[in-house]
């Protein structure tokens, strides 16, 4: 018997598709089947030589995506259950507002980088826009919130580090950047972190894309030349609030979504799948795999700590999309200054947890370079993202 039970919410949502109701349900049933009866989840494993178990490599390359389980132990979850619940309480009480609910200088209001976008409820703000260079190419359906909903709720909360200490602790793992440098090699560069904020009966959709831009015609390229993401899921997800992905597509180049939709029927792709978490799962997901996500009209949340790596090869003296930060090309001295947050996030975890055995960046370690977080370094890593290595 599955261990998740999602029907109360899977109900509810199909609710909202009118005279799909019943095609709606039976989506989400079936892929929450499916999902589960894949290959790709379990714990992180490594060989004796401390890179990632061939096993689960096979299983990320054969799907583009491995649900590893567990990976957040219980005390660190509270912590991040609690510091984003602060966090939150930070945020400006509405779109353009420089203040919080209790009146204090809102987050992000004095930064010059990406920082709290917002949404309406159960919309999808992307879809069929140029947003992103167009890369959202269909608009999922946009459903109808509650009457006393708010007329826009947070969605995306950019240069999450900088924000959320627990969010920075996260981000140096040990397990997970061993996880990175098996897949991107000891000289692994960072890409970009936010919050994924999906609100129960609030939450917008992302339509259907694939998040690589850059190197779809590049004569080497692969099925990693773009990177990847970790989502680590701070309440879990489900059918109805995650990710789903359309395994496999990361192998073959850039896909015509619009023709996905025509060849299924309807914006529910026929062979996708839903990410499907507990508590303190973190997904790795290849950044070409063709994903979205519907509309949270359930009644669970889900908040995603999401960032990711690339090969140090994909984006040195590579000029950058222009997506998550401003178009430049990417020198070997802004790889190693949008780094430092991986050493300061290490060193903030050493601090956090001294008894864990810290991750060893190796860019960082041949250099004799050291990092100590602290104030000063606080305020060193405001508006990081200005730098985020965006292909």
């Amino acid at each position: 018997m599955s261990k998740f039970n999602f029907s109360k919410s899977i109900d509810a949502c199909a609710s909202h598709y009118g005279d799909e109701a019943e095609a709606a349900k039976e989506y989400l049933t079936e892929g929450l089947r499916r999902a589960l009866a894949l290959d790709n989840r379990g714990p992180i494993k490594f060989d004796e030589d401390g890179k990632l178990d061939e096993k689960i490599l096979d299983a990320y390359s054969r799907h583009g995506f491995y649900v590893f389980e567990s990976v957040i132990k219980p005390r660190e979850l509270a912590d991040i259950q609690a510091d984003i619940a602060e966090l939150r309480d930070r945020f400006p009480i509405a779109p353009g507002a420089a203040v919080d609910k209790a009146g204090r200088k809102a987050i992000g209001v004095d930064c010059k980088g990406a920082g709290l976008r917002w949404s309406k409820p159960l919309s999808d703000p992307f879809g069929g826009t140029t947003a992103s260079n167009g890369r959202h190419q269909v608009k999922l359906t946009e459903l109808s919130a509650a009457l006393d909903a708010p007329e826009a709720v947070p969605f995306i909360l950019s240069g999450s580090l900088q924000f959320s200490d627990a969010a920075l602790r996260t981000y140096a793992h040990p397990d997970l950047l061993r996880v990175a440098e098996t897949i991107n090699g000891e000289d692994f560069a960072p890409f970009n972190e936010v919050l994924f904020i999906k609100d129960p009966g609030l939450g917008a959709a992302v339509s259907w894309h694939q998040d690589g831009d850059t190197h779809w015609d590049n004569p080497e390229f692969d099925e990693g030349i773009h990177g990847f993401n970790f989502m680590a899921q701070v309440y879990g997800s489900s059918p109805v609030n995650g990710v789903w992905t359309v395994p496999g597509t990361h192998k073959v180049g850039k896909m015509d979504v619009k023709a996905m939709v025509e060849d299924s029927g309807s914006e529910r792709l026929s062979d996708a799948v839903p990410l499907v978490c507990e508590a303190g799962d973190v997904v790795i997901c290849n950044r070409q795999l063709v994903h979205g996500s519907f509309a949270n009209a359930g009644f669970e949340p889900r908040l995603t700590i999401n960032f990711g790596f690339h090969r140090r090869s994909s984006v040195l003296n590579v000029k950058g999309a222009g997506i998550h930060s401003p178009s430049q090309i990417y020198t070997d001295e802004i790889i190693e200054e949008r780094s430092k947050v991986i050493g300061y996030a290490i060193d903030a975890r050493s601090q956090k947890y001294p008894h864990e055995e810290p991750f060893v960046y190796k860019p960082f370690s041949v250099r004799n370079k050291s990092f100590t977080w602290c104030d000063r370094a606080r305020a060193e890593i405001k508006d990081y993202n200005l730098l985020d290595l965006s292909i």
